[in-house]
């Protein structure tokens, strides 16, 4: 199909199609492809949040909000990407998910990113959205999460950045109907006054902190009737699209 415009033709822009897998296609591949996915949506440069993602409002209406996502196929930012991430792996059970994010400075100024970190088979990688590409997916063959930490660091030295601080959430549960919230910082870590030392101490504390979690039972999910009371979250002619403030910096 095509549309008119001022006599031309012009090809419709495709609509990106959500990954689908075949049994014997490896998480590694899984978790390319869904980058693929996120990087095919486009980095959303309007200063328009087409989606509005509030961090306290339970895993099952974010799951909603990136259903969303796929219908509308509208260009995403990185905290879009990270609930897009979670939803699109909550089918592999064996990937563990986590929030990582970023506090950077540069001439002065403040800058906040957000990564969804995965971890699975003993090592770790990200998947996510930026307009710079060393600073979102991050393939599956980190050892530690002090050697995934440090990738980024670099990836901010290359930018002139220096990274303040770096945030870890807890293991993101697979049930998409989950009433639990995302624990988005279960440590905050000030990189610019810990030794390397003192930091990977802190890192590695926090690893087995998420380990545990996974031992620990989920609350249950909601009923039918119950999810359906709680509203959607989508975003509706009546809900007015939130403008970035100038005074909000990312470096996303």
């Amino acid at each position: 199909m095509v549309m008119l415009l001022f006599g031309c033709s012009v090809p419709q822009i495709p609509i990106p199609s959500v990954p689908t897998y075949q049994p014997t296609t490896t998480v590694p591949q899984r978790l390319e492809a869904i980058q693929k996915y996120i990087r095919e949506l486009q980095y959303n440069h309007t200063g328009t949040q087409f989606f509005e993602i509030k961090k306290s409002r339970p895993l099952t209406a974010l799951m909603d909000i990136a259903k969303e996502m796929t219908r509308e196929a509208l260009p995403i930012k990185c905290l879009e990407a990270v609930i897009l991430g979670i939803y699109l792996t909550n089918n592999m059970p064996g990937v563990e998910r986590f929030p990582l994010s970023f506090k950077s400075q540069f001439s002065g100024n403040h800058f906040h990113h957000i990564v969804l970190g995965v971890h699975s088979g003993g090592r770790f990688g990200a998947l996510g959205m930026s307009r710079r590409e060393d600073l979102m997916f991050k393939p599956l063959e980190f050892r530690t999460l002090m050697d995934l930490v440090q990738e980024f660091d670099g990836a901010y030295r290359g930018y002139w950045h220096t990274l303040r601080k770096v945030k870890i959430g807890q293991y993101v549960s697979h049930d998409p109907h989950s009433v639990e919230q995302i624990e988005w910082k279960h440590s905050i870590l000030d990189v610019d006054r810990l030794t390397k030392e003192e930091l990977r101490k802190e890192l590695e504390r926090h690893t087995r902190d998420m380990r545990l979690k996974i031992g620990k039972p989920a609350p249950p999910s909601p009923t039918k009737d119950r999810r359906n009371s709680m509203g959607s979250p989508h975003r509706v002619p009546s809900s007015p699209i939130r403008r970035i403030s100038r005074v909000e910096r990312r470096y996303d």
